[in-house]
């Protein structure tokens, strides 16, 4: 998954956990407590929105994916014979390191360059991946919360710290099917102007801080 991902499913999580009251229980209540994990990446991964959107992916975006495979071994091409280069130069009992730091710093500019570029090359593409997985976690905090009351789980926590649990506390396949029902599928291609949450929140919080213009005055 990409970068967008990680820290929305996180708060997607944290809105969906089903927390226990702030106050001890009493014993028999706590008896009747649930606990179960879910996996959010793998979910995601694995529900038929995501899945479907993958393989659309290839055909839709088929003239971005090649591109970026043909420039990418292009620039593969170029720098080949010049780390080559560089290597027999840096293996020399007497390497000229002013040399070697000239043919070090070119390469790394060609290698910059090239990510500069293939990224732009695949900026639709990881755009589209951004909106489908948008729309999938739109649904993920309600996805949760149905399977935990389908199965009377009281607290859903996260399987990054768990040491140990029984395969009855894993809510990822019932999380899944509710999350299928609920997102059978998802859009692909994003709206004209569409940009990933985190870039709008970054932009309303710019908004919000420029400071409002002078209202005009009368003569």
């Amino acid at each position: 998954m990409n970068t967008f991902m990680k820290p929305a499913l996180a708060a997607v999580l944290s809105a969906a956990t089903l927390v226990a009251p702030a106050a001890v229980a009493p014993a028999a209540a706590q008896d009747n407590e649930r606990v179960a994990f879910v996996n959010v990446q793998a979910v995601v991964a694995n529900s038929s929105a995501f899945q479907t959107a993958q393989t659309q992916r290839q055909t839709t975006y088929a003239s971005q994916l090649q591109q970026a495979e043909t420039r990418r071994a292009a620039i593969q091409a170029q720098l080949t014979p010049l780390v080559q280069a560089f290597n027999t130069a840096r293996s020399q009992p007497n390497a000229d390191q002013a040399s070697l730091q000239q043919q070090a710093a070119q390469i790394q500019q060609i290698q910059q360059n090239g990510q500069t570029e293939l990224q732009q090359i695949l900026a639709p593409v990881t755009l589209s991946q951004a909106y489908v997985e948008e729309q999938i976690r739109d649904q993920l905090g309600t996805a949760v919360q149905n399977a935990a009351r389908a199965e009377g789980v009281t607290l859903v926590i996260s399987p990054d710290t768990i040491l140990h649990a029984e395969s009855s506390h894993n809510l990822n396949e019932e999380v899944l099917a509710q999350l299928n029902t609920l997102i059978p599928s998802a859009q692909l291609v994003p709206p004209n102007g569409w940009l990933p949450a985190e870039l709008r929140a970054q932009q309303e919080a710019a908004a919000s801080a420029q400071p409002a213009a002078p209202a005009a005055t009368g003569r």
